[in-house]
């Protein structure tokens, strides 16, 4: 924002500052100098090539003066935007109520016979839109891109990708695994599994929901939903503040009966991820995680998406997923809470 300044020259902002405008790294060198002193960065996102180029024209160190080196940020940056303020929570508040309308009242009806993985996606997206979704869902994950989210028609939810996640998609092709199929298609019988995050100014919630078309659930599906729908709604009730995010994890998996475990958190025995839940905000993937080596205790209104998943082989990917705020009395669901298997 801003004027321009006296004489046409250099525009200010709003408190009378010169805006300098820059084309490159030399030029931004040129005008504020060379030495940076000590540098911290965020090591996850920046490319070594940016880093290359900052190097170039600027000397720096990190905070063992190292030359041409520097410290990282992430966890701190991360541990700072995981407690939400009021406004922060609000916006959640609104995406999630907004998920919940999504899931609930219009996705069971955009479910038709013969209708294509993409035509449900692309239903989806208009529903989505119509809700006030921003347009955009974000993840700190590099190469992370997916539209929307997971998609899968029976055994198609059951492909493993490289995704941080215990879903699955068999997606458009090879190159665009994360995508949704255009040959398969709906048939009596089916089960549906829909993972997608919602967002609204900048804050997302997440939510996953296993629906059966024109016919009941086999039982091993509706066991494996029950399953999950167990493990979520204990690992909700420990989301307290003063938790430690590694220790709700260890009391969970220790559990858990080994023979119910197979196919737990993955598409199958080899693809399992080793978290039951992880932070939201303004990335679907944020901090904390519900898994081992997270010790930072929980602080009221962190945000977090917990998201139980099963394999049944042949059939579909089982589980559910809801965002939830800690509080005193455990996680407040704020994407209305999940269910068993909508028959549609």
């Amino acid at each position: 924002g801003g004027g321009t300044g006296v004489g046409g020259g250099s525009p200010v902002n709003r408190q009378g500052e010169e805006i300098i405008p820059i084309g490159s790294y030399r030029e931004l060198a040129e005008a504020a100098g060379s030495e940076l002193g000590r540098v911290y960065i965020e090591g996850d996102t920046m490319t070594a090539a940016v880093w290359e180029r900052l190097t170039k024209y600027f000397s720096c160190a990190s905070p063992d003066g190292s030359r041409n080196a520097a410290g990282f940020l992430d966890r701190v940056i991360r541990g700072v935007r995981s407690v939400k303020s009021t406004a922060e929570i609000e916006l959640v508040r609104r995406s999630g109520e907004a998920h919940r309308i999504l899931f609930e009242e219009h996705i069971p009806g955009l479910l038709r016979d013969g209708m294509s993985e993409a035509d449900l996606l692309g239903e989806i997206s208009a529903a989505m839109y119509r809700l006030g979704y921003q347009g955009i869902t974000r993840f700190h994950q590099l190469h992370a891109g997916m539209v929307l989210g997971q998609i899968g028609f029976g055994e198609n939810s059951l492909y493993p990708s490289m995704f941080d996640g215990p879903g699955g998609a068999k997606g458009a092709c090879p190159a665009a695994p994360l995508t949704a199929s255009g040959d398969r298609r709906l048939t009596r019988g089916d089960a549906v599994f829909v993972d997608i995050g919602f967002g609204v100014g900048g804050y997302h919630t997440d939510k996953t929901q296993v629906y059966f078309f024109g016919a009941s659930p086999p039982p091993e599906l509706e066991r494996a939903q029950a399953f999950c729908l167990e493990i979520q709604r204990r690992v909700a009730d420990l989301l307290r503040p003063g938790a430690i995010p590694a220790r709700i994890y260890h009391t969970i998996m220790d559990s858990l009966p080994e023979a119910g475990c197979a196919g737990f958190m993955g598409v199958d025995n080899r693809h399992r991820v080793k978290f039951l839940g992880h932070g939201v905000g303004l990335d679907i993937d944020e901090l904390p995680v519900i898994a081992h080596g997270f010790n930072d205790p929980l602080e009221e209104n962190m945000v977090l998406a917990l998201e139980p998943k099963k394999a049944v082989p042949g059939v579909s990917l089982a589980g559910v997923e809801d965002t939830y705020i800690v509080t005193p009395d455990g996680g407040s669901c704020v994407t209305g809470g999940s269910r068993g298997i909508i028959c549609v």
